[in-house]
């Protein structure tokens, strides 16, 4: 059976009261809480008793003066260390003990390990004595009671952090059909695990699948920290000084339960962020930011948290993460390939049944053209679902025409986040330069005094456009007939009014038109 807290306390002092106050109030909340006052406590605790606090979500251990004479106690600190190293919670409560006296082994608790190593082997009180010295050092993130104070105060502020801790989490929802989110999640959590990476920055164009994956990785790990924090829409919500000190409530109150706590403004929140989360080990993701400021008002110099944080942001702009220096790894979420491109447009438009024989050739069509993007493919599916062949036959040379108004309107919130001159270059691209060589393209907008040294990197940042191995531009396609579609709605109806024009047919109409 798993428990949601393991409770490490010297047997003897069951007599305090304290031990038995805390257990009752941990389990009238609905904690699941183990407590092995009834067991015998021999020379040696059992294996099935390390078995579960192998399976406990967290250790809350009770430092008495005494804590340290019982070998079995000593046995159970070590163990709960050893599982700390393995991303188990441990919360140590000094019960009129001073900190330093645990981490130093000085009073009693000295006392307590110079008699041990009068009996026992070396080997294992110099274990006891590490776990000691691992365990007084996490005292920031634990609680203090010193005699005199209110024991019914102090055991509501433990239950309150521990409830509001990720024992009543529940999971984020990642996606009706997640189709290649776990290949992607297992690629990212290694390149963590492997380097020990305090943040990764997951980059792409819209709607291409970072938050889905943020979302997937956030359920996956966040068990093993302390407190943890989602934040969403964070461009969206960082428009007013207001929206901003709600963000940083937000973030406090997910990892620390207070619901009173108030920031005042967003500077001084800023402060309080640093203050009163430096000591704990957490994991924060940060959805969806465009400017660097979105994330100072949240992180301000990113390695403010404990040892083994992982900070977790994504963005449309590739360039923003490189200010974050080297402590960021990056990670680049790209296309779906045609087989789960193919899975994810069949749970859309056939609930999960791969395409009849007479809609396979078109369900093919589809994924050609929405070369890889998960938004493409989950609309057209859902439009296309229950439709007979030619009706599928008919929406799909629509869309070749004209856009899907839903896929259309999400990929242009990354052309309206560019400036003028960004816009120009990007539009000229679409209809004119993609597949030409960078440097002849440059030449020509130079000559239109568009500096597109930097406003073509802006747009590679930005995930808009890429830069083939042979320097050619080039973009999705469904993100070129976006652009081409922002210029036919200059006027949709009178050709000569529009900016550009790249049909021949077009170009002509106009040409003779204006000759009449």
């Amino acid at each position: 059976m798993n428990f949601d807290v393991f409770l490490s306390f010297r047997g003897e002092d069951t007599r305090l009261g304290f031990i038995g106050h805390l257990y009752n109030a941990l389990v009238r909340r609905g904690i699941h809480t183990f407590i092995d006052d009834n067991l015998p406590r021999g020379e040696q605790i059992s294996a099935q008793l390390l078995k579960t606090i192998e399976s406990s979500t967290i250790s809350i251990v009770v430092f008495s003066e005494n804590y340290a004479s019982s070998a079995w106690c000593l046995d159970e600190i070590a163990k709960i260390v050893e599982c700390k190293k393995n991303d188990q919670l441990v919360r140590p409560v000094f019960y009129n003990v001073d900190p330093s006296e645990v981490r130093n082994q000085k009073g009693r608790f000295g006392e307590a390990l110079a008699e041990h190593e009068k009996v026992k082997d070396n080997n294992k009180v110099q274990r006891w004595r590490e776990a000691l010295t691992e365990a007084g050092n996490i005292s920031g993130c634990g609680w203090h009671y010193q005699y005199g104070c209110s024991e019914f105060k102090f055991i509501q502020e433990i239950v309150e952090e521990i409830s509001n801790s990720k024992l009543n989490r529940t999971a984020l929802f990642v996606g009706r059909y997640p189709v290649g989110v776990n290949y992607r999640v297992k690629t990212i959590l290694s390149d963590i695990e492997s380097n020990d990476i305090h943040m990764i920055g997951i980059y792409g164009s819209g709607r291409i699948g970072k938050t889905t994956i943020a979302k997937a990785i956030f359920n996956r790990i966040c068990d093993r920290f302390e407190g943890f924090s989602y934040l969403e829409n964070v461009k969206e919500k960082s428009g007013t000084n207001a929206s901003v000190i709600e963000l940083q409530e937000t973030l406090l109150f997910e990892i620390l339960g207070d619901k009173n706590l108030k920031v005042g403004n967003k500077f001084r929140g800023i402060n309080v962020i640093k203050k009163r989360l430096s000591c704990k080990r957490i994991l924060l993701v940060i959805d969806d930011v465009d400017k660097w400021v979105q994330v100072e008002n949240l992180l301000g110099g990113c390695d403010w948290f404990a040892f083994g944080s992982r900070i977790i942001i994504t963005t449309r702009d590739k360039h923003l993460l490189a200010t974050l220096g080297k402590g960021c790894s990056t990670y680049e979420v790209k296309e779906l390939d045609n087989d789960e491109a193919l899975e994810l447009f069949s749970m859309h438009a056939c609930h999960g049944n791969k395409p009849e024989e007479d809609y396979l050739e078109l369900a093919y069509q589809a994924i050609h053209y929405a070369k890889g993007l998960p938004l493409a493919l989950e609309i057209m599916g859902a439009e296309l679902y229950g439709r007979t062949t030619q009706e599928w036959k008919s929406a799909l040379s629509k869309y070749e025409r004209i856009p899907n108004k839903d896929i259309h309107k999400i990929l242009q919130i990354s052309y309206e986040g560019l400036d003028e001159n960004e816009k120009d270059i990007f539009l000229d691209i679409a209809c004119f330069f993609k597949g030409l060589d960078k440097n002849y393209v440059v030449d020509i907008l130079n000559a239109c005094n568009l500096y597109p040294l930097f406003g073509i990197q802006k747009l590679v940042d930005k995930s808009l456009i890429t830069l083939s191995e042979y320097n050619a531009l080039s973009m999705h396609d469904l993100v070129q007939q976006m652009g081409r579609e922002i210029v036919r709605q200059e006027s949709p109806q009178m050709l000569g009014r529009r900016s550009r024009l790249w049909c021949y047919e077009d170009v002509l109409e106009v040409v003779t038109e204006n000759m009449v």
